[in-house]
């Protein structure tokens, strides 16, 4: 996320008040100063305009942490900056990474958290380290976070079934803590998966499909048929009942 306090700092060092950046960027002055206490935070078109104004790159608004462990939003933006930074659409970088526009769209608008083999992919479309974009100290506590957020789990939702503190979660996820075994062992259980997921490559997962069939395996490769596979795994044998029945319903009227 951007740091309003660096905007402030930057502002004050060029010996400019908030009128006058506020006029320089073409923004309110109650807008600027909300974004520089934090309270608001800016849009891309927002953020080349004040870095425009005080003459210094887009990338200079994000604190060191960010590029440690973003979060949804700030490694979206993060994303954006750095795509407009080499002077590619978000169509001529979707292509050059493998995926579809869309989904590149919300990555970029934070909606969605890519699992860690997408974003090395983009990190390779824009011929960065894929670092730049995650550090491999936050590779477990991103996927617990990617998880908890497509089964639509706040922190403290996620604690409670894990039998752990919210404060530990929310640590976990921001790669300030690393989870011992029996924590992981817990987290992984709450979300019906095995703890291998959070500390396995995506490349040793992939390798689990190379037996299959090239059309069956590209099914299960693909990210949202393992969401929806990974919220099945959590349904009760009543609930898995239902879905199929379901499914069985809808196909029929169809045909119909």
């Amino acid at each position: 996320m951007i740091d309003g306090r660096l905007i402030r700092s930057f502002r004050r060092k060029r010996n400019l008040s908030l009128q006058e950046l506020a006029q320089r960027a073409e923004l309110s002055v109650s807008y600027l100063s909300e974004i520089e206490r934090g309270k608001k935070q800016p849009s891309l078109e927002t953020i080349e305009k004040l870095a425009s104004a005080l003459n210094v790159s887009k990338e200079g608004f994000f604190p060191e942490a960010d590029t440690i462990t973003p979060g949804p939003t700030a490694l979206g933006e993060k994303i954006a900056l750095l795509r407009q930074k080499k002077g590619l659409s978000q169509s001529k970088l979707a292509e050059k990474a493998g995926i579809s526009a869309a989904y590149l769209c919300h990555i970029e608008k934070g909606k969605v958290l890519p699992a860690v083999s997408t974003l090395r992919t983009i990190a390779r479309a824009l011929e960065v380290c894929p670092e730049d974009l995650i550090s491999a100290t936050s590779h477990v506590g991103y996927k617990i976070k990617k998880i908890r957020r497509e089964r639509d789990l706040t922190q403290a939702d996620l604690a409670a079934k894990a039998g752990v503190s919210t404060g530990l979660i929310g640590q976990i996820e921001s790669g300030r803590v690393e989870p011992s075994i029996k924590t992981l062992e817990k987290i992984a259980s709450a979300l019906s998966l095995s703890p291998c997921y959070f500390v396995a490559d995506d490349d040793e997962i992939s390798s689990l499909f190379k037996p299959m069939n090239p059309a069956l395996k590209e099914l299960f490769l693909d990210p949202k048929v393992r969401s929806v596979l990974e919220l099945v795994a959590d349904c009760t044998a009543e609930e898995f009942s239902f879905i199929l029945k379901f499914i069985q319903l809808y196909k029929e009227h169809r045909k119909s």
